[in-house]
């Protein structure tokens, strides 16, 4: 037998077992790498701390613009809240201590002036009479010994010395008199019943509380069979006018100048988008908030529909009436944090710098910035709450 080496259609099968291990370690090789990190992928970089501007990994999804003057016709837009007009409503409290027995006005409802409001049931009132009467006594006793006293001095049969005396008395018994009936009058004592003579006059112990001015009963916090002071605190109603209220905005003293009484302006709030509410500036205060750096501004709102609500926030829209240049930034570029105000200020390539700034909203989109940034400066316009949220992570 002539021996043959073993052959096959693919070669010799030694040649074979080794192609076959060569193709195993390369495909085991080529998984291993692609186990490990990139050595061109860059690492993960951290974000601003402590006011050093460091790169950030957020920054394909930042846009950025330059600071600059805005020298179109702009309106001043001024933040602040809804409120009762002045003189226009009333904290309304028992002047005296006593048991309530009827409630006559409900909250929600119309009340005019004069109107009453409820009743008291009052032991003030009685003592208060009591001594009314008391003091009226002593009063025509006094008058009738003084005129007797001057009688007899004149015939010489008293001293004059004696005449003096009962004309003190007298002066005694009329201020007397006229303090027991002044409180009288304070319990709201019809001063035509006080006048009419001790047997005709009726005065009971109820005390009627009545409406000092019309309007809607906005707060109700006493029941019948209550229990009332006379501490002037404890509120009983509050009655508003809400046909007419006002806005209390807080304005910079840098514009201090565009706003004067009987301006025109417009009255913005969240709960009615795009409606507008015509007011009219009314005073301006003479006193800055030295922690705001701002002065009060109120402005009257005709309310006849009943749409704005006291403690609305809202915004104050005065037409300044001129043309002034303005650095001018998008609302969403500024931020909040502690009550105040900051922007990201761009140092280098993905390099952003937090800084303080001091604003004014002048629309809805659009910030006048009053303090911090100069023209020219670049600014995150879009993405700041990506910064903002990796400072709070942290690196």
């Amino acid at each position: 037998m002539n021996d043959r080496p073993l052959t096959s259609g693919i070669g010799s099968p030694w040649r074979f077992v080794t192609s076959l291990t060569s193709v195993i370690v390369l495909s085991v090789s080529a998984c291993g790498q692609h186990e490990q990190p990139s050595q061109s992928q860059p690492a993960a970089r951290e974000p601003v701390q402590n006011g050093t501007a460091r790169p950030m990994e957020s920054a394909s999804r930042v846009e950025t613009a330059t600071v600059e003057f805005n020298s179109s016709r702009q309106g001043l837009m001024l933040s602040g809240k809804i409120a009762y007009g002045e003189d226009k409503y009333s904290r309304v409290s028992s002047p005296l201590q006593g048991r309530v027995v009827e409630v006559r006005a409900h909250l929600g409802g119309r009340v005019e002036a004069g109107d009453v409001l409820l009743v008291v049931d009052s032991p003030d009132i009685a003592q208060a009479y009591s001594k009314y009467v008391r003091e009226d006594s002593d009063l025509l006793y006094a008058t009738r010994a003084y005129e007797l006293a001057k009688d007899l001095y004149e015939d010489k049969a008293l001293a004059l010395k004696d005449l003096k005396q009962a004309e003190n008395e007298l002066v005694k018994a009329r201020a007397e008199f006229r303090l027991a009936k002044e409180r009288l009058l304070s319990f709201r004592i019809a001063p035509k019943e006080l006048n009419k003579p001790l047997d005709k006059q009726q005065i009971t112990s109820r005390f009627e509380m009545k409406s000092p001015l019309s309007g809607i009963v906005v707060e109700r916090t006493v029941t019948p069979g209550q229990s009332v002071t006379g501490d002037p605190d404890h509120v009983l109603f509050t009655v508003a006018d809400l046909d007419v209220l006002q806005v209390v905005a807080d304005v910079y003293e840098h514009d201090l100048a565009l706003v004067r009484v009987g301006q025109s302006a417009v009255v913005l709030v969240e709960a009615y988008s795009g409606m507008e509410f015509p007011a009219t500036v009314t005073s301006v205060g003479d006193v800055v908030d030295p922690a705001t750096r701002t002065i009060k501004v109120r402005a009257r709102v005709d309310n006849q529909a009943h749409k704005l609500k006291p403690e609305m926030f809202a915004r104050l829209q005065l037409d300044v009436g001129d043309t002034r240049q303005y650095l001018t930034v998008p609302r969403e570029a500024v931020l909040e944090v502690d009550g105040k105000q900051f922007v990201y200020v761009v140092e280098s390539d993905r390099q952003y710098r937090k800084r303080e700034v001091k604003i004014a909203a002048i629309s809805p989109d659009q910030t006048r910035v009053v303090e911090g940034l100069k023209q020219g400066e670049r600014i995150v316009t879009k993405g700041a709450v990506l910064i903002k949220g990796q400072e709070v992570q942290g690196p």
